[in-house]
């Protein structure tokens, strides 16, 4: 299948480089030069413009930062640009209304279009692990679901337009609290006494156990090998941490949800993002643990 794939950054580029193992012709575009480059290296080629790119093609993928760019790339370059038989795959992760502008505006030009952001962070993008939460009609899921396939291991249909960015928020929302909890829980039992070692051998089997801790967990040293092991860098940045804990807070203010706890991860997250933005999220231990 020839696919066209716009935003070729720290994930785009590894989701691009795994749909040309698995035997499709992928137009790339970018505007980051060493993007481009390495997108060649894995065998993509390589376009100045995003509306080079699209022409001609059966599908559309997107990687791209936030919901204003993705809105001006689909109306700018693929909704007219892409043949009007291609399906349309955005995997950014963007505000719900935007998400559902976008599919709308698709619908409207003749095409199939899903929403489907991704959890599983750089490693799982190179790896060809992703998960995907998708959002958009019956027709344009089963369409899209051959592409996602070839990029990840879970390909999860969350109902209409604009769900797939309702399931990741939710998700990172939650994920954003476990955290935090689980940061306090190894603070509080450094405190008490209690050898971070020991704490994690007893709460990893116990009811406090959580992903934050059995899978990711935030001290070097204890339990799987995470980021903490590597000075809390690569991973998921705070900064997009923080990004995901701001839309999932305006989601809830339009829904009518109290999120307190949401609304306090996002507090701490924009506090410990203005000197450490880069840092892996987990490293906010290095602040709740003082």
């Amino acid at each position: 299948m020839k696919i066209a794939f716009i935003g070729l950054g720290n994930m785009g580029g590894g989701m691009a480089a795994n749909l040309v193992k698995a035997g499709h012709d992928v137009r790339a575009f970018d505007l980051s030069e060493d993007a481009l480059n390495a997108a060649k290296e894995s065998g993509c080629t390589v376009f100045g413009t995003a509306k080079e790119a699209v022409e001609g093609v059966e599908a559309v993928v997107s990687m791209l930062p936030n919901g204003a760019i993705v809105k001006s790339v689909y109306s700018d370059d693929v909704i007219g640009g892409a043949p009007a038989g291609a399906v349309l795959l955005d995997c950014s992760t963007i505000d719900v209304a935007t998400a559902r502008e976008v599919i709308a505006m698709a619908q409207d030009a003749g095409y199939d279009m899903v929403d489907a952001p991704v959890s599983g962070g750089i490693a799982a993008a190179a790896g060809g692990t992703l998960t995907f939460m998708v959002g958009g009609s019956q027709t344009a899921f089963s369409r899209a679901q051959p592409i996602l396939d070839a990029m990840g291991k879970n390909v999860i249909h969350a109902g209409d337009a604009g769900n797939g960015q309702a399931a990741k928020i939710c998700n990172n929302m939650l994920l954003g609290i476990h955290m935090i909890g689980t940061c306090e829980a190894f603070a509080t039992a450094k405190k008490l006494g209690l050898d971070p070692q020991t704490f994690y051998d007893i709460s990893s089997v116990s009811s406090g156990q959580c992903w934050s801790m059995t899978s990711y967990c935030p001290l070097p040293g204890v339990g799987p090998q995470s980021p903490a092991d590597n000075d809390y860098k690569g991973g998921f940045a705070t900064g997009l941490m923080l990004k995901d804990l701001k839309l999932a807070m305006a989601a809830a203010e339009t829904a009518g949800v109290d999120t307190q706890m949401g609304q306090r991860a996002r507090e701490l997250y924009e506090a410990f993002a203005e000197d450490h933005g880069d840092l892996d999220f987990s490293a906010i231990i290095l602040e709740l643990s003082k």
